[in-house]
């Protein structure tokens, strides 16, 4: 390949010295006033393109420019590549292409490669839209800057490095959320008995068990019958939901990542405490938990997740409790249904609280007989199944049975 290179310039080399020596000669045997003009105006040219040549491009310095870093899948970027040289040459034109990930490759409609011409100029930039950006890391590795003289003799090329790392996130479709009745939590927020109460209303009284607190004894009853008695309180039921993230691969994978982020900002928006287990070839679990800093751990992983499962949504289920407490609702959200995956769903429920399980379909792929048939199977093992489609992501609460 060098070699080739090497003669490639080499070649270029005398078919300049050929022009230079056609001219002279022209004007040699022809004299005249126009012959010698024409040989002393080539020199310039020529002078030009060996300078050119030697130019070194690698001395330009580069910078990336995002409008936004905050982006989200479908948004609009403008990015704004300036060059910089040290080294002032009236470079008649440059050609400047930036460098994008694999994911940004495909065809987006967005133009990311340009001439300008700087001149004297020791800077210069130009701007370029990327439209309905997709999901995921995207690694901007360098600029490939090319340039040549007057007559496409010569033309040097350089890929100048300059890495930058833009992040987008999940589109977020608003998805109103219904809180799940399940059963009496403890789980994240609970004491160490079994049932979270609500100690600021007493409702009756009891006789004393092991393990009940100190505080909650009823002295007037212990002074009026000499028996340690009891409180007892309100029971409240649990906010608390877990969503699993099914990771095989399938062509509604994106749709099931914007679904999750959906219901994600929506729970804890709603002031619901949600954690999130995502199984694929690490498996990452964020526990149950509220606020904005989990929320936002959350979805800077889904930004990043991809397809990469290497084992089935069941097994998975039948080797691993999903860290999940006793009390929460469980969300899971898949693409694939079977018989299997609904009864180890079923080992689960016996374990935890409201089971719902979204199969996500992509846009104008068919319910296929089966899967219907699973949808009431899933219904006689106590798991409430809904078929999604994404424009039917903002109802999918609205018609789910309260466990």
């Amino acid at each position: 390949m060098r070699r080739k290179q090497l003669f490639h310039t080499l070649w270029k080399i005398v078919l300049l010295l050929l022009f230079l020596v056609a001219s002279f000669s022209f004007a040699m045997f022809q004299g005249g006033f126009v012959s010698w003009f024409l040989f002393y105006s080539f020199l310039p040219f020529a002078a030009y393109s060996i300078i050119v040549f030697f130019y070194p491009l690698r001395l330009f310095s580069v910078e990336r420019a995002f409008e936004s870093n905050e982006l989200k899948a479908g948004d609009e970027l403008k990015v704004t590549m300036t060059i910089r040289r040290s080294v002032p040459f009236p470079l008649y034109y440059v050609v400047m292409e930036d460098q994008g990930s694999e994911l940004l490759a495909s065809p987006l409609g967005w133009k990311k490669k340009t001439v300008v011409h700087p001149g004297w100029r020791r800077e210069a930039s130009y701007t370029y839209t990327i439209d309905h950006l997709p999901r995921g890391e995207h690694t901007f590795s360098a600029l490939r800057v090319k340039t040549g003289d007057f007559f496409g003799i010569f033309e040097k090329e350089a890929l100048i490095p300059c890495e930058d790392t833009l992040l987008v996130y999940p589109g977020v479709i608003d998805v109103p959320y219904r809180s799940l009745e399940n059963r009496y939590d403890q789980g994240m927020t609970s004491s160490n008995v079994k049932i979270q109460k609500d100690t600021t209303m007493a409702t009756g009284v009891r006789g004393y068990q092991p393990g009940d607190r100190f505080s909650w004894i009823h002295w007037k009853s212990f002074a009026r019958t000499n028996e340690l008695m009891t409180k007892e309180f309100e029971e409240r039921q649990s906010h608390d939901v877990l969503v699993v993230l099914d990771r095989e691969e399938s062509a509604a994978f994106e749709s099931m990542v914007t679904f999750t982020a959906s219901i994600l900002h929506s729970i804890s928006r709603k002031g619901a405490q949600v954690g999130l287990l995502s199984h694929g070839e690490e498996r990452t679990f964020f526990p149950i938990r509220g606020g904005e800093g989990p929320q936002s751990q959350m979805q800077h992983h889904l930004a990043k997740v991809m397809p990469d499962s290497p084992e089935r949504l069941e097994r998975m289920l039948k080797g691993d409790r999903l860290h999940n407490s006793q009390s929460a609702a469980v969300i899971f959200v898949t693409s694939t249904i079977s018989k299997e995956k609904i009864l180890a769903i079923n080992e689960y429920v016996k374990q935890s609280g409201s089971i719902l399980l979204f199969l996500i379909k992509r846009e104008g792929e068919a319910v296929s007989q089966e899967e219907r048939s699973l949808t009431a199977f899933a219904s006689s093992r106590g798991v409430s199944m809904r078929i999604l489609y994404e424009p039917e992501f903002s109802s999918a609460f609205a018609e789910v049975k309260r466990a």
